[in-house]
């Protein structure tokens, strides 16, 4: 579980750096001279070049581990945030917003499946996805704050000088603790000799039917009681309709990210929009830290969450029926129970030899997402509210979940629900 603490530690302080940019990227744009269409392009160009480094990631994290591209997306990402703090012109800032995305979409993906292989156990694998959401969002409840606090005190060029040393210091702490874990030992197989706390340790217990004779398993006789053991390594396809909900997800979060900031430049200082941030967060960090929601299915967590996301968009979008503060919250709350829930379910759909390629495309969902969003509420905002837009985008995730290969369900640990 030591690899489980520094991912976590790492986590923290990765999310914490780049969530202290959110309040601050937008007016730092406008202070360059960009127009609200401009910087809803970065917005979206810094995420949609995830995509090629998705694609990559999914497959090379499978073949080469994860440790080194935790270790190079975090370098890079800290040298880029150097470089922007000497930005003078638009453009430019436009240009490391794109080299950004594309070098950080290999730490999602390398974290991710390194966290999925520690353990063959479904529900401590639950209970490890809701703990990384739990790291997450403690982060993001405090950086949206300290970068608006940072920028109040430092400015913009020191503000990004500081945040781009920190995530290279995390980058070196990365490459001196963290080790990789074979995927074949978290599915419990034989690369050898399993060790206290290893996933390989596990093997037996979680997979009884591995000692039957080649002949019984092949024809599919398993002694009376015993589970059908987790197909960990069959070559399943991957449950592409799950994937409709994150880019849904990602749009809605894309839209609310380009809308709060714009608020400093009218009612809110820079500071208020930080803080609005920090309560999103902490509507995140009420439900995350309700651990006995891993007991119930995460199928129904994921649609029960999702639902409630959509409709707190289609409150916002009517208008002032629910004040900002609380429906933030409740929006928060909604994605606390969605993220650890969204990615359970997409390991009980699939095996630990395609992890990589599973949080790869999860990775490449939340990218085209972002940047659908902030692109959409930068050249519509005027004619239609961003929100609603949102609220029909995700609605549209939660009509095609139920579809998105439930029988396969059965092979998963089992839940209450």
């Amino acid at each position: 579980m030591r690899t489980a603490f520094w991912l976590y530690l790492f986590s923290f302080i990765a999310i914490f750096d780049l969530h202290a940019q959110y309040p601050i990227l937008t007016p730092f744009a406008v202070s360059l001279g960009a127009a609200p269409s401009f910087i809803g392009l970065m917005m979206g160009l810094y995420s949609i070049t995830h995509l090629p480094g998705n694609v990559i990631a999914g497959w090379s994290v499978d073949r080469f581990g994860s440790r080194v591209f935790i270790v190079l997306s975090l370098l890079a990402a800290g040298i880029i945030l150097l470089l922007q703090s000497r930005v003078e012109d638009p453009w430019h800032l436009l240009l490391l917003r794109s080299i950004s995305g594309f070098v950080l979409a290999f730490l999602s993906p390398a974290c991710m499946a390194l966290l999925a292989r520690i353990s063959a156990d479904r529900i401590l694998q639950g209970k490890l996805m809701a703990g990384n959401g739990l790291v997450h969002t403690l982060a993001s409840v405090v950086s949206p704050a300290a970068g608006a606090l940072l920028v109040a005190r430092l400015g913009f060029e020191l503000s990004f000088f500081a945040l781009g040393w920190l995530l290279i210091g995390t980058a070196v702490c990365a490459l001196l603790f963290i080790r990789d874990i074979r995927p074949t030992a978290a599915a419990g197989g034989t690369a050898g000799p399993p060790h206290a706390g290893a996933p390989g340790a596990h093997g037996a217990a979680a997979h009884p039917a591995a000692a039957l004779p080649a002949k019984a398993k092949e024809a599919g006789a398993l002694l009376p009681g015993t589970p059908q053991p987790v197909a960990a390594d069959d070559d399943l396809p991957l449950p592409w309709l799950v994937y409709v909900l994150p880019i849904a997800m990602s749009c809605a979060q894309g839209i609310l990210s380009f809308e709060l900031p714009l608020l400093a430049m009218h009612d809110h200082s820079i500071m208020q929009t930080g803080l609005l941030f920090s309560v999103l967060s902490l509507g995140s960090l009420v439900t995350l830290s309700m651990m006995f929601l891993n007991r119930y299915s995460s199928f129904r967590r994921t649609l029960a969450g999702a639902l409630i996301l959509a409709l707190s968009y289609f409150t916002a979008a009517v208008g002032d029926l629910v004040p900002l503060t609380a429906l933030l919250f409740i929006i928060g709350m909604a994605k606390g129970i969605i993220y650890p829930a969204l990615t359970t379910l997409l390991i009980e759909l699939t095996g630990s030899a395609k992890y990589g390629r599973t949080f790869s495309v999860l990775s490449i969902a939340y990218s085209v997402g972002a940047f659908l969003g902030p692109l959409t509420a930068g050249y519509v905002r005027d004619a239609i509210s961003p929100y609603f837009i949102a609220f029909l985008v995700l609605m549209t995730g939660v009509a095609l979940l139920p579809f998105a290969g439930p029988r396969r369900l059965h092979t998963a640990s089992g839940r209450i629900g």
